[in-house]
C-alpha cells in the first residue's frame, strides 16, 4: 500500500482543495459573521459550538470528496459532464465572491440568524454548519474537486490523502477562527477579510476554470483523429 502511495500527487492535491476549500469555505470572514450572531452567548458556549461546527463541516466535506462522484455516477452522469458541471458551478461561485461578496455574507448572515433554537447541539449543524459554513457551495467545490481523481491507482491513493487531509485542515481552521471569533474580528477587521476573500475568490475561479477545461477534454479526446 505505501509502494502505490505518490506524495507528489497527494502535495499537489493538498495545495489545490486547500486554496478550493478556503475560497469557499472563508473561515475568517465567515467568523466575524459568527461572531455577530452569536454576541449573545458566552465565550465558553461559542468554543463548544466552534468543536462542533468544525467536527460537522469535515464530515461534510470528506463525504462529498469520497463519495459525491460516485453517488453521481451510480445516476448515470458521466465523469466528463460532472467535471464540467462541476468546474461552472465552482466558476459561477468565485465569480459571485470576487464580484459581489457583500452580498453573499448578508446572505450568509441571515441562514445563521434563521430560527436559532437555544440547543447549542442543534444550532452546530443546522444552521451554522449546514448551510452557513458548508453549504451547496462548499458541497459543490468537493465533488467538483473528487470528480478530478487520477486513473492511475498510485496517483488517485496520493490524490484523496492530500484531498482528505486539506478537508480535515479546513475544519481545524473553522474550529480556530469560530473559537477566536472575538480576536479575529479585533485582529483582522471587516475590511481585512474581504480583501483576503477575493484574493482567494480569483484562485478559486481558475480552479473552476481548470475543472472545466479537463471535462471538455474528457469529452473531445475521444472524437478527435489519432496523431
Amino acid at each position: 500500500m505505501l509502494s502505490a502511495f505518490s506524495p507528489e500527487t497527494a502535495l499537489q492535491s493538498f495545495v489545490l482543495a486547500l486554496s478550493s476549500l478556503f475560497s469557499i469555505v472563508n473561515p475568517i470572514g465567515s467568523a466575524l459573521i459568527f461572531a455577530q450572531v452569536t454576541a449573545h452567548n458566552s465565550h465558553a458556549q461559542r468554543v463548544e459550538l466552534s468543536k462542533r461546527i468544525g467536527f460537522y463541516a469535515a464530515l461534510i466535506m470528506l463525504s462529498a470528496l469520497w463519495a459525491g462522484a460516485p453517488i453521481l455516477n451510480f445516476f448515470g452522469v458521466s465523469l466528463a459532464a460532472l467535471r464540467i458541471a462541476g468546474g461552472l458551478v465552482v466558476a459561477a461561485s468565485a465569480w459571485t465572491l470576487l464580484t459581489v461578496p457583500e452580498a453573499r455574507e448578508a446572505r450568509k448572515q441571515a441562514e445563521a440568524q434563521g430560527g436559532l433554537p437555544e440547543n447549542l447541539a442543534e444550532i452546530a449543524f443546522f444552521p451554522l454548519t449546514l448551510p452557513f459554513t458548508t453549504g451547496p457551495g462548499t458541497i459543490a467545490v468537493a465533488i467538483a474537486l473528487g470528480s478530478n481523481r487520477p486513473e492511475a491507482s498510485p496517483d488517485r491513493v496520493g490524490f484523496y490523502v492530500g484531498m482528505s487531509l486539506a478537508a480535515l485542515a479546513i475544519a481545524v481552521m473553522v474550529r480556530f477562527a469560530y473559537g477566536s471569533a472575538d480576536r479575529v474580528v479585533t485582529l483582522i477587521g471587516p475590511v481585512g477579510a474581504r480583501v483576503l476573500g477575493r484574493l482567494f475568490a480569483f484562485l478559486l475561479l481558475c480552479v473552476g476554470t481548470q475543472i472545466t477545461v479537463n471535462g471538455v477534454t474528457d469529452v473531445l479526446t475521444p472524437l478527435l483523429p489519432p496523431r
